[in-house]
């Protein structure tokens, strides 16, 4: 076997794990839209969805975790491929953690319904915003991830801030409601459980965006500040 066949069949082996990510972030995105849909709605047959997802999504990392080993012990990759690889492993290991959080907001629905809560307390346009500012950071990052565009990855640190600033801000209302009738304070914590989850998505689609740059460019920008990217990614 030539030398030209050996690097056509590792591309193709490249291009096939870059597939399965792609799945397994499809997925995961279905689960925190559904999970965002489920909160709004109240939904238990929505929650229910959610959660029966997160065994798929185990499964992808445990099976895409099985492939990489198995690439880099026939392969020994270097230089880019190997960041590729790298860059995978740490990937799919944010992705699970998405699909953990929708299925931390789901699990939260399914509990407040029990306890016969309404919708009339959700401070509803500050977590409808909240869940659209991280529903779209992951959506972004996988896009960045599937054309390993570097400019979209810093969008989305750069946004990172944002959905930080709506978090804080449920927080206060959330703290208010406890403070103004005692009734809600039971809700309104899981209310907070649920803003916290919302606000680890928009973490986690930094982390794959920082994941990009380093595919990509061979740099570590995890601890630089947005105002640094540009430099630092030239």
């Amino acid at each position: 076997m030539n030398d030209k066949h050996l690097s056509t069949q590792f591309d193709a082996e490249l291009s096939a794990i870059s597939t399965r990510v792609l799945e397994m972030g499809g997925l995961v995105e279905q689960q925190v839209a559904q999970a965002v849909d489920a909160l709004a709605n109240l939904s238990e047959e929505r929650s229910g969805e959610v959660i029966k997802a997160e065994q798929r999504v185990n499964q992808f990392e445990l099976e895409i975790d099985r492939d990489l080993s198995s690439i880099i012990a026939r392969r020994q990759p270097t230089a880019r491929d190997l960041r590729l690889l790298i860059g995978v492993s740490k990937t799919i290991g944010n992705l699970e953690r998405v699909g953990d959080e929708a299925a931390r907001i789901a699990r939260t629905v399914q509990r407040l319904i029990a306890t016969g809560m309404h919708g009339r307390l959700f401070p509803t346009t500050q977590m409808t915003l909240e869940a659209k500012l991280a529903t779209t950071s992951l959506r972004r990052a996988l896009d960045a991830f599937a054309r390993l565009d570097v400019n979209l990855a810093m969008e989305v640190i750069k946004q990172d801030n944002e959905i930080d600033a709506e978090f804080d801000g449920l927080l206060r209302k959330l703290i208010t409601y406890m403070m103004e009738d005692p009734r809600t304070i039971t809700a309104s914590i899981d209310l907070v459980f649920v803003a916290k989850a919302l606000e680890r998505v928009g973490d986690h689609a930094k982390n794959l965006a920082e994941q990009v740059i380093y595919i990509a460019k061979g740099t570590d920008v995890r601890h630089t500040p947005p105002e640094g990217l540009a430099s630092a990614v030239s």
